[in-house]
């Protein structure tokens, strides 16, 4: 964390700096990112392994991990941790069981037929980070909703950690139930979903949060396939004065700072005691 002493003006004139940088960086990377998808898209498997050996530094053929790796993660895992997903597994399903639509018909005194009709997807896919961080929570926010809407079919991609998945990963979209997962991220995984290739199936619609590489490439197939959202990477800004408290601001800073390392997590104050304290608390954290 940096502290950074500047009147407000000039303090602007940094954060306006930080954001073009940014915007640099992003169409650097988007140009890299068209070059995977386009890869991709002609090389199907051969180059998913490419670029899972050059980002991810692991060989592989095989993507899809076997059913009895799936079955097996529960046993790697605590008891808290498995009851916590059932108790969240409940309360999402009890969300969402109030936003299902239904399909409507009427028929006016004319006999003209009006409505509509109501349809799940076929197949969605969704792609769950485990690159820098464990996100089992975004495996049920993004399965139950499509699981208890219908969707026949329901494929998850995850990028390997150490050559393998998070078990606590596998745990979640075991008890989401998940029907296919690939061991597959970045780019190249949503370039898979959007077009297919040999082993990973083409989906209807791409869910779920990434890192920059993922957020340009869901932007760039949208079209090809349906997408949720152009998610990350996060940004917050808190602003406070010297009663502000320096805890609760800096869990409010590092809830965005951890999803992606280009995140851009800002604390503007008036006051530099708070800030110290700030820093003292996003190192303790």
């Amino acid at each position: 964390m940096e502290i950074i002493y500047e009147e407000f003006k000039e303090a602007l004139s940094k954060i306006k700096v930080l954001r073009e940088n940014a915007n640099i960086i992003e169409e650097t990377v988007q140009i890299s990112v068209r070059e995977i998808i386009r890869h991709v898209r002609e090389g199907k498997d051969e180059a998913l392994s490419f670029y899972t050996k050059k980002f991810d530094g692991v060989e592989m053929k095989n993507f899809r991990v076997s059913e009895e790796e799936i079955q097996q993660a529960s046993m790697f895992v605590e008891n808290s941790f498995l009851e916590a997903l059932k108790e969240a597994k409940k309360n999402i399903v009890s969300y969402h069981e109030k936003q299902k639509k239904h399909s409507i018909f009427d028929c006016e005194s004319k006999g003209i037929i009006r409505g509509q009709l109501i349809r799940p997807l076929e197949n969605v896919g969704v792609y769950v980070p485990g690159g820098t961080a464990s996100y089992p929570s975004s495996v049920l926010m993004n399965v139950l909703p499509a699981k208890f809407a219908g969707v026949k079919k329901i494929v998850m991609v995850t990028p390997p950690r150490k050559g393998g998945i998070d078990p606590h990963i596998l745990a979640a979209a075991d008890l989401a139930g998940v029907d296919e997962i690939y061991t597959i991220g970045g780019a190249q995984a949503i370039a898979a979903l959007a077009y297919g290739t040999e082993s990973i199936p083409k989906v209807d619609k791409i869910v779920g949060p990434g890192n920059l590489y993922v957020a340009l490439a869901k932007r760039e197939v949208y079209g090809i396939v349906n997408i949720d959202m152009i998610a990350g990477p996060s940004e917050i800004v808190v602003v406070a004065d010297e009663t502000g408290n320096a805890k609760y601001i800096a869990a409010d800073l590092l809830s965005q700072a951890e999803h992606d390392e280009r995140a851009t997590a800002i604390c503007i104050t008036t006051n530099m005691e708070l800030a110290k304290e700030v820093e003292k608390e996003v190192e303790r954290q």
